[in-house]
């Protein structure tokens, strides 16, 4: 039986690859499954860090340090893919982020910042997309996209507000894009990722508040989410558009009227509670 997983004569780009943390990971599970990664970043060092030594596992990866915000940076990459011996097959679209100082409340967000925010997440990964579809569209060749979004994105986001809201449009981009490109069959998908163990989290380790916050009790490790985007690349999935799977220990379910425990804050009957809970 065909594993559907593989990837093999396929050319996957994967934007922020150069990071250390899902786009790396990204990057190494994509390669590991049989195609060519073309890997982006801003910072040739970062890439070298961090994708040579997939290189040097002898897994297939390009590196290319091109500035996606910039129309040279998104021509520069398709240039490569025209270069690299492959088949063009889809897209992992992982920039983006919500630096420490764009947060605050919303009524003292500058314009400057949310531009940034937005330029940094949604822009980022739009042009690529269009790109990236574009060519798939000019070679006739199936294809799959993938837009790394956010939970924040699916609900309120207080003090970050900026970056929510990009993070909700990227949903938006998926959706409209994965109607438009459906007749071309390039399904165009996206992943809501909630809190990750990786080396540019925000979050530090603290397994109690982990353990409060996530129903499943820990972060995600970077292979966990890594594991999804292959999914959603290969032919596992060719029956899913315009989606967005959420993956985040349960974070999503878990509304503020629940504590720990997941029982309800308000019911505070030690009898009902104990009934509710079957003990």
């Amino acid at each position: 039986m065909q594993n559907l997983l593989q990837l093999d004569g396929r050319i996957v780009v994967v934007t922020g690859a150069g990071g250390g943390g899902l786009g790396t990971a990204v990057s190494r599970m994509v390669a590991s499954a049989g195609a060519t990664v073309i890997g982006v970043s801003r910072d040739q060092a970062n890439l070298d860090t961090h994708l040579g030594p997939l290189v040097a596992e002898g897994l297939s990866v390009v590196s290319v340090a091109a500035d996606l915000e910039t129309d040279e940076g998104v021509a520069k990459v398709m240039a490569c893919v025209k270069e690299t011996k492959g088949d063009l097959h889809g897209l992992v679209a992982v920039v983006g982020g919500g630096p420490p100082p764009t947060w605050g409340p919303s009524t003292r967000l500058k314009r400057a910042d949310w531009n940034a925010l937005f330029s940094v997440n949604l822009d980022s990964m739009f042009f690529i997309s269009q790109a990236v579809a574009a060519e798939l569209k000019a070679q006739g060749r199936t294809g799959s996209i993938v837009a790394i979004s956010s939970i924040t994105a699916l609900g309120a986001q207080p003090f970050n507000v900026g970056y929510g809201a990009a993070k909700a449009a990227v949903l938006s981009v998926v959706r409209t894009m994965a109607l438009e490109l459906v007749d071309a069959n390039i399904r165009v998908n996206a992943l809501a990722p909630g809190a990750m163990v990786s080396p540019s989290s925000l979050l530090p380790p603290d397994p109690v508040l982990e353990r409060r916050a996530i129903p499943m009790g820990r972060k995600g490790n970077l292979e966990e989410f890594a594991a999804t985007v292959l999914f959603l690349l290969s032919d596992m999935s060719t029956y899913m558009t315009g989606q967005c799977l959420t993956v985040d220990g349960g974070i999503s379910l878990k509304g503020p009227h629940l504590a720990e425990d997941n029982t309800p804050v308000l019911v505070t009957n030690e009898a009902f509670l104990s009934a509710m809970k079957g003990e």
